[in-house]
């Protein structure tokens, strides 16, 4: 069977990448289709693989200014052609699932969310500092035509996967199809239990939407030790906000990242997520979650036993949340085994199985 994947752009190492990874694993010898991509910026994950770009990557400094193109997007991901393969999986939150199958192959879109920007003011997902002041001008009338491919676009697949309930509900909402939910994977194996040290960790990319902002006034008040780790636009704002109990470790190999987890007191969760993989890492590593009740932490965190909410996005609740923590007691054992459920082993099965089951419906040839 002939397979292509496609990932909306390859230009940082994240959640979504290591769901790609995944896919890598299932299908050893297909294709990756991207916008831009690369290598450095995603840490050689996909180094040996066949990539394909689209035409964006011959713009000057693409990998570093590909959000300056929204425009082109579209277009770009509309010129690839996938006429000669059986089954082509788009890893997506933007532009991947609005592919052209033209062909005969089947479309199985695995959707972490619906295009976010279409939807929510850019500057809460990305950041005004991404963008230079005439662009950000531009923005307001482009978003439009964005939002309007998007929703034609979503037709398009054949299937559709959501990484949590939390995005099914917005495809039903948004996109008004149906979808089967797969939780995206953890590397289970990787992580470790070992005695905790005082500071509490912070980890992600340095966007408004994941409110790093308010987990650093909170421990700015509250005078605690505080590791971020991470870089992105907001690094140079979030630095100058933080006092000295806040440090920035930026960028860490994934063994650092490891030892960071497992030493920490816990995880600050402060944003609303499509799923969060960082809660998973820190689980693994038997450390608890503190976090902001909503979105796919709800289908991550057990309240009192794996971790512990605060219901209000401001520093106030989240203080007294960590106050809160302070005086309960979880068992490391049971927190690691909450998550073993989500292992990468098992989320490959599931993959499979479903993209059989659809096959099978379909008279098409099975995976082995």
């Amino acid at each position: 069977m002939r397979v292509a994947l496609v990932h909306d752009y390859l230009i940082q190492y994240g959640g979504a990448e290591r769901v790609l990874e995944e896919f890598c694993s299932i299908f050893p010898n297909a294709p990756i289709y991207t916008l831009v991509y690369d290598a450095e910026l995603t840490g050689y994950a996909f180094e040996g693989r066949e990539i394909k770009t689209s035409f964006l990557q011959h713009f000057p400094f693409s990998a570093k200014l590909y959000k300056l193109f929204p425009i082109f997007m579209p277009v770009a991901i509309e010129n690839f052609d996938f006429s000669k393969y059986d089954l082509i999986i788009s890893s997506s939150s933007s532009y991947a699932n609005g592919l052209l199958a033209r062909g005969g192959g089947m479309h199985v879109s695995y959707c972490h969310s619906p295009m976010r920007y279409a939807r929510s003011d850019y500057r809460e997902i990305a950041g005004e500092s991404m963008y230079p002041r005439f662009i950000r001008k531009l923005i307001p009338f482009f978003i439009p035509y964005i939002r309007l491919w998007d929703n034609n676009s979503s037709k398009r697949p054949d299937h559709y996967i959501a990484n949590s309930n939390f995005v099914k509900n917005k495809i039903k909402k948004y996109y008004k199809q149906k979808s089967h939910i797969i939780y995206p994977p953890l590397n289970f194996d990787k992580f470790y239990i070992t005695k905790p040290k005082d500071y509490f960790l912070l980890v992600g990319r340095m966007v408004p939407y994941k409110r790093f902002d308010l987990a650093i006034m909170a421990f700015n008040k509250l005078g605690l030790p505080l590791k971020v780790i991470g870089a992105g636009p907001e690094e140079k704002k979030l630095k100058k906000i933080a006092k000295n109990n806040v440090e920035f470790v930026g960028l860490t190999s994934e063994i650092d990242l490891v030892k960071h987890y497992a030493n920490a007191q816990a995880l600050i969760f402060p944003q609303e997520e499509d799923f969060g993989i960082t809660a998973l890492e820190s689980m693994a590593s038997g450390r608890p979650i503190i976090a902001y009740k909503a979105g796919g932490a709800l289908e991550s965190v057990d309240e009192g036993k794996t971790g512990v909410f605060f219901d209000k996005q401001n520093v106030e609740t989240l203080i007294e949340t960590v106050k809160k923590f302070q005086d309960m007691r979880f068992d490391p054992q049971y927190i690691r085994a909450s998550v073993a459920k989500f292992d990468k082993l098992e989320f490959r099965k599931n993959i499979v199985d479903f993209i059989n089951s659809k096959l099978e419906e379909d008279n098409k040839l099975i995976l082995a």
